[in-house]
């Protein structure tokens, strides 16, 4: 998805240090009214990665296990964890939140992260160096809010979040029912568990 957004080369960020390699570019761009404090508050390089890494480092041991992943079940495990991911994050305001919704998902209300899977055949993943796993958009009014709502420090419920729509952008869907949505929840437990962040359904 493209967006017209006020982004520099600080915010491009194509990191190889994570622990497995298995992220190679993270993009992040934001609305020009999401100002450069808040990005670095709330949105830094190395939260951001650290987050990822560990959401993917923890996706490759349960795909290992047998876990196929719902986008990406054309794709053979071996592949999975050879291929170097790519993932897109953009920041936005109240406004432009609600209306990427509305046209997304037709809610009329600005939510806390939507997802765009990529959506590639398996045949075009095969011949590109990278695997893109997609874009996330973040409304950061409605994180802020949320976390004073729940009591919440605003960076873990970001975090929270970030590996919610990344799951997302895998394949995993806690509106198909129950037994989807207790499976994503436990994944986001154990992955914030990781990260020495509390259980956010607590």
């Amino acid at each position: 998805m493209s967006q017209d957004s006020n982004s520099d080369d600080s915010n491009n960020i194509n990191d190889n240090s994570n622990e497995n390699n298995s992220l190679d570019a993270l993009d992040i761009s934001a609305s020009e009214l999401i100002d450069d404090k808040t990005l670095d508050s709330f949105y830094s390089r190395e939260q951001l990665l650290s987050v990822i890494a560990a959401t993917l480092n923890y996706i490759d041991e349960q795909v290992k296990g047998g876990l196929i992943l719902p986008y990406f079940d054309d794709i053979d495990a071996e592949q999975w964890q050879e291929k170097i991911k790519v993932l897109d994050i953009y920041i936005t305001d109240e406004d432009e939140g609600r209306e990427l919704n509305l046209e997304a998902r037709q809610k009329d209300y600005a939510t806390n992260i939507l997802s765009y899977p990529s959506d590639l055949p398996a045949a075009i993943i095969g011949l590109m160096p990278t695997l893109p796993l997609g874009e996330l958009i973040i409304c950061h009014a409605v994180m802020i809010r949320e976390a004073a709502e729940q009591n919440k420090e605003v960076v873990q419920h970001i975090s929270h979040l970030l590996i919610h729509g990344i799951l997302h952008l895998l394949g995993f869907d806690h509106e198909l029912g129950q037994a989807e949505q207790d499976e994503m929840e436990r994944f986001e437990i154990e992955i914030l568990a990781g990260l020495n962040i509390p259980n956010p359904y607590n």
